[in-house]
């Protein structure tokens, strides 16, 4: 019980309060004692209350200007936006003035009949008639970041994602297998269309599409969909999808509608002139 008592009484290590009792003695602890000290400490908390204060004020006075010029930075924004919307619509207007101005000059020179197969073969006209739908989707697992791209990878994906290969290969095949008008997504193709890929996006004629890519073919529907499938890109379809988890599905349909493309555009080509004689 003298142990308790004594630690009970003298809680604190008697070297503690000797060290307490000499520093009260010498005057070190407390406020200043001296004018000059107790000045100095005024200054600094007068310095501090300064820094702070300016502080303060400047950022009340940027406050505004911030505001200011991120609203400013927001109504250039929506004009920009509403003058590239509006653009594009001139753009639109003007291929579609294009294209009528192409199928009447087709008409005018070529004859109907002619003028109408040559529309449709080069995709300046709507067309319809039997043919296939074809669905093709990356892989469920199909990794969305990676070391690199696999677009530029040889061989068959080791990814699961489809790729401007792949959707060139399908597009081949079907053309070879007597389809007479294809889109992807909506995009007619034409001779002079082009799949490439930027990126993890496929382009068609610079136009960005997302999985999944649905392409409507015209044509013999039945004869269009086993021919496909009998041949090599069709086989080369589905080794992509038994091996690498590629999605497909291709079906006959009794009415295919494609649009016509938005202009076709030709750099090199001129009409012949020239008649035949008999």
């Amino acid at each position: 019980m003298s142990l308790l008592t004594n630690v009970m009484d003298h809680s604190l290590d008697e070297g503690y309060a000797e060290a307490a009792a000499r520093k009260q003695a010498e005057g070190a602890g407390g406020m200043p004692k001296t004018v000059r000290a107790k000045l100095g400490l005024a200054a600094g908390l007068v310095l501090a209350g300064l820094v702070v204060t300016l502080g303060a004020a400047n950022a009340r006075i940027a406050a505004p200007v911030i505001a200011k010029e991120r609203q400013e930075l927001i109504d250039r924004i929506e004009r920009e936006t509403t003058a590239a919307d509006k653009l594009e619509g001139n753009v639109d207007t003007l291929r579609a003035d294009v294209s009528a101005r192409q199928r009447e000059a087709l008409n005018t020179d070529g004859g109907s009949e002619q003028a109408d197969l040559v529309g449709i073969l080069s995709g300046a006209t709507e067309v319809h008639g039997p043919g296939v739908k074809l669905v093709v989707d990356d892989a469920k697992e199909a990794s969305q970041d990676g070391d690199g791209d696999p677009r530029e990878t040889s061989g068959f994906s080791d990814t699961g994602r489809v790729r401007d290969r792949d959707m060139q290969r399908v597009v081949n095949g079907l053309w070879e297998s007597g389809a007479e008008a294809i889109s992807i997504n909506g995009q007619r193709l034409t001779a002079l269309s082009a799949i490439r890929a930027a990126g993890d996006a496929i382009l068609v004629d610079n136009k960005p599409l997302v999985p999944p890519y649905t392409v409507l073919a015209v044509g013999d529907g039945q004869r269009l969909s086993t021919r496909f499938q009998n041949s090599a890109d069709g086989l080369y379809l589905h080794a992509l999808q038994e091996n690498y988890g590629i999605r497909t599905s291709i079906s006959v349909e009794d009415d295919v509608r494609l649009t016509a493309a938005p202009s076709v555009i030709v750099r090199t080509a001129q009409p012949s002139t020239e008649k035949g004689t008999s």
